[in-house]
């Protein structure tokens, strides 16, 4: 089991790309704390992994992302629990969408910028002390996306948040190394996650036609990249921008081609 003996922990980790994460780490060998803003869910997902064989693997801690004292919190509750922390996922987040020049500053940009750009640099800064304090290295891991890296419909201030979660790696990454830790972001294209399931059933054919397997990514398949990235196995990924988007930033649309 690759992270035999590692303790993390997972913001957002209730649902979508954070549930499969959570249980995949568990099943890795990690002793994993699910940190989600609705501790119901975050409980009931800590109770079903438990119960698969894996009692006393798991915990549940509340946290709202863009409070730092939460953040914090949430690093001290790991450590409480399970002796320690070694690997932070950043991956708690929230989406929402409207043109430009409609935008309510307070309703359309303070809530993203807080949760998806705010709510990475608390981890990395509460995961990066404590990492620091125990003398003994660790991995962040924080979800970017393909919006962090180009520009989409209706994506002004997601895509700015997510940007900047590209920025807050390298600069961890380059910042932290002489603590001996790693910072890696990664950048999801279409994934099935609740987000995206809300949708019409025609809206998500057109999202799976952006990808090259002509298919919406699982969760379990973005999970397994991240605990490899999670393990000492990639050792040498670091500062790094890791693409799990099934190809979706190599092509922009399938064109019909005539016959030559």
């Amino acid at each position: 089991m690759r992270l035999d003996g590692k303790v993390a922990l997972i913001t957002g980790g209730a649902s979508g790309i954070g549930l499969a994460t959570s249980r995949k780490f568990v099943r890795e060998g990690a002793k994993v704390v699910i940190a989600d803003i609705n501790l119901d869910q975050a409980e009931a997902a800590a109770a079903a992994i438990a119960a698969e064989g894996f009692e006393g693997s798991v915990a549940a801690v509340r946290v709202n992302v863009s409070v730092f004292a939460e953040v914090e919190a949430a690093v001290a509750r790991a450590v409480e629990v399970f002796g320690k922390l070694d690997v932070i996922f950043n991956n708690a987040g929230i989406a929402g969408g409207k043109p430009l020049l409609e935008h309510d500053p307070v309703a359309d940009y303070e809530p993203i910028i807080r949760v998806d750009q705010d709510g990475v640099y608390y981890g990395i800064l509460a995961a990066g002390r404590q990492f620091r304090a125990q003398g003994t290295g660790g991995v962040i891991i924080s979800t970017s996306s393909i919006y962090g890296e180009q520009a989409a419909e209706l994506s002004f201030t997601y895509s700015a948040a997510k940007a900047a979660v590209i920025s807050f790696t390298r600069s961890a990454a380059y910042e932290l190394a002489e603590y001996g830790v790693r910072a890696v972001a990664i950048t999801p294209g279409r994934v099935g996650t609740p987000i995206i399931n809300q949708f019409s059933e025609e809206l998500k054919a057109v999202f799976a036609s952006e990808q090259l397997r002509n298919k919406l990514t699982e969760p379990e398949e973005i999970a397994n990249v991240v605990a490899f990235l999670a393990s000492d196995e990639a050792n040498v990924i670091n500062g790094t921008v890791v693409s799990v988007d099934d190809g979706y930033s190599v092509f922009k649309q399938r064109l019909d081609l005539p016959v030559f």
